[in-house]
């Protein structure tokens, strides 16, 4: 019986998951008659003008957005869980999990709105700050930290609700003891919740990591919104697309996907490695 519950994800993910890869992982290494390429699409990707900065847009957006996600969350998940009221804390989690309802496409629609001083809700701040156009709020040296924000506020909320369920796991008895002794709500949370929180939170980083480095939807819809103001090779996977579909070169598309999944594995390494998460208690 329990193979019957896997048949079906392990047929999808052998189709849609194992066999992409392995094609990816062939074009890599091949040239568009199916020859041996050696590390050639790699050298000529790298080489291309744009692959550099758009290494450099992702890598700021990741790093704002890791940051934020991985202190605000941590901090907003204790702030909730330390709520005695039991009405109040459940209206918290979902306030926070709503927004991840409206993801993808659709949140980047309605940030549309938003960012813009004419008529978004934010319109009077968006002034104070200096900005009077849409075009001028979403220039590309303002992206990582907008993308940011449109990432933390559909993705925060349904990782607020899985660091509360493992502060739920805490024994009661250790954060009792830790009172009885005299520590306040900050040390119980800094030496107590913290540390027992750091598998999770390394999982966070992990699986918003991979999230991250396949930044495409946002800039491609603001590339469209902005007529071009946004470039259409703003992040890695643009790119890639530009290679696949605009320059009919998938052998190239897919050696920025291999270098895109590199870089990725590495990072995530250093969140296994740090965060301890395959250590046993």
């Amino acid at each position: 019986m329990s193979y019957a519950f896997i048949a079906l994800y392990a047929v999808l993910t052998v189709a849609f998951g194992i066999l992409p890869a392995l094609y990816a992982l062939y074009l890599a290494f091949t040239d568009a008659e199916g020859g041996f390429a050696g590390v050639g699409n790699f050298t000529k990707v790298v080489g291309d003008f744009r692959f550099m900065p758009a290494v450099g847009h992702v890598a700021l957006y990741l790093a704002i957005w890791l940051v934020a996600l991985v202190v605000l969350v941590t901090l907003l998940a204790i702030v909730v869980h330390a709520v005695a009221v039991r009405w109040v804390s459940s209206t918290l989690r979902l306030i926070f999990y709503l927004p991840g309802a409206l993801a993808g496409a659709s949140s980047v629609l309605l940030w549309l709105f938003v960012l813009d001083p004419a008529a978004g809700p934010i319109g009077g701040l968006l002034h104070l700050l200096g900005f009077d156009s849409f075009v001028e709020v979403i220039v590309p040296a303002n992206l990582p930290p907008i993308f940011a924000v449109i990432a933390f506020w559909t993705g925060a909320g349904g990782w607020i609700v899985i660091m509360y369920g493992a502060l739920n796991n805490i024994s009661a008895d250790v954060i009792e003891a830790a009172r009885m002794d005299g520590a306040g709500r900050i040390q119980i949370a800094w030496r107590i919740q913290l540390p027992l929180l750091r598998k999770w939170i390394s999982y966070m980083g992990i699986m918003s990591l991979a999230a991250g480095t396949q930044l495409f939807v946002e800039p491609q819809l603001l590339s469209q919104a902005s007529n071009a103001i946004v470039p259409n090779d703003y992040s890695l996977n643009q790119l890639a697309y530009q290679y696949a579909f605009q320059q009919n070169d998938f052998n190239g598309a897919a050696a920025i996907s291999l270098l895109l999944l590199a870089i990725a594995l590495a990072l995530s390494a250093v969140f296994v490695l740090r965060g301890g998460l395959f250590e046993k208690d």
